[in-house]
């Protein structure tokens, strides 16, 4: 980016910029220069105080004696909530729970472990051969026969109340009442349901012969006349009505109508242009004209006012500082659209603004 360096002060301003520059320059010693002192003396006494009173009074004084505090506060939580119940543990309850271990592993080996032996092997497994014994005795000598006549019992007693009475029931009841049923439904088939039959299949051909025929060929008769004599006429009369109604009544009215929709689209269109060209000749062109007239200039001047004060505003900061400091001033480099010299400030032609019509256009 090329970049330019300003030109010395007084060297081509004009006596606007100089106007608006000597105000601002009293305003910055004024206002501006107090403020910066004091803020600064401000700072370099918070520095000082920090670093020769309140970081030694950290580092000597409060560190050590949070660290003291925080030692005392850990011993006396270990004092209150852990050094009892490690005393607790370590010098009663592991001791207690030693001697409970020592005393129930000498009962077992020398009570328990010898009484069990000797009940086993004198109490138990004789009692156990015995039961055993008797159980087999039992088992082939009483259980067995019972076993036997409870079963045969139980069988008889079945077969006497579910099965004998349902073969008493088939045999001297069902078979002789299903017998007399068959016999009579025979009976009644050759000798009343076959003769009903009979008398009522000659009715049912009588009847078609000489009823439901003649009425059904009327029926016809009568449907063939009424579509030939009444409603194909009727139904011709209708379709040529429709075609005359749609012939010389519906078309020459919906071509009316589409040309009458023509023609009022066209109106509505020369209205609207009319309407735009009017309010391009109340609204737009005045404003355009205001715009590029009035706006415009008015613009640049405010630009070339707030160009010229910011000018002013760093070229009181700079002698400020060189007042300061003693450093030279120095600005730095910007781009020449953004400086008093660009192709934009006063006393150059702007280049020419694009109107709202010609945008329009």
């Amino acid at each position: 980016m090329e970049t330019d360096k300003r030109p010395p002060a007084g060297g081509g301003d004009g006596c606007l910029v100089g106007v608006i520059r000597i105000p601002v320059k009293i305003v910055a010693v004024l206002v501006v220069l107090p403020v910066r002192v004091v803020w600064e003396l401000l700072v370099a006494g918070g520095r000082a105080v920090h670093r020769h009173v309140l970081g030694p009074l950290y580092v000597h004084v409060v560190e050590p004696l949070l660290r003291a505090l925080g030692w005392l506060l850990t011993t006396l939580l270990k004092l209150v909530f852990v050094w009892p119940w490690v005393g607790l543990w370590r010098y009663v309850l592991v001791p207690v729970g030693q001697g409970l271990a020592w005393v129930w592993r000498g009962l077992y080996d020398q009570v328990l472990a010898p009484a069990g032996r000797i009940l086993t092997a004198h109490v138990f497994r004789p009692l156990g051969a015995a039961l055993a014994w008797a159980g087999r005795g039992g088992m082939r000598y009483l259980l067995a026969p019972l076993g036997k006549g409870v079963g045969w019992v139980v069988r008889a007693l079945a077969m006497l109340l579910f099965v004998w009475p349902w073969v008493g029931l088939w045999r001297y009841v069902l078979v002789p009442v299903g017998r007399g049923l068959t016999w009579l439904a025979a009976a009644a088939y050759r000798y009343v349901l076959t003769p009903v039959g009979h008398g009522l299949a000659w009715l049912a051909v009588a009847v078609f012969r000489y009823l439901l025929r003649p009425v059904g060929l009327g029926l016809a008769w009568l449907v063939v006349a009424l579509y030939r004599y009444l409603l194909r006429p009727v139904g011709l009369g209708l379709a040529w009505l429709a075609g005359a109604l749609y012939t010389y009544v519906l078309t020459p009215v919906g071509q009316v109508l589409l040309w009458a929709w023509h023609v009022a689209g066209r109106i509505a269109g020369w209205l609207w242009r009319g309407l735009k060209r009017v309010g391009w000749i109340l609204v737009g062109w005045p404003a355009s004209r205001v715009y590029r007239h009035v706006l415009t200039p008015a613009g640049h001047a405010v630009r070339e006012v707030w160009r010229t004060g910011r000018a002013a505003v760093r070229e009181a900061r700079a002698a400020v500082r060189q007042a300061l400091f003693g450093t030279p001033p120095v600005e730095p480099a910007r781009s020449r659209a953004r400086t008093l010299g660009s192709t934009t400030a006063a006393g150059n032609t702007p280049a020419p603004e694009i109107s709202l019509h010609e945008r329009q256009g």
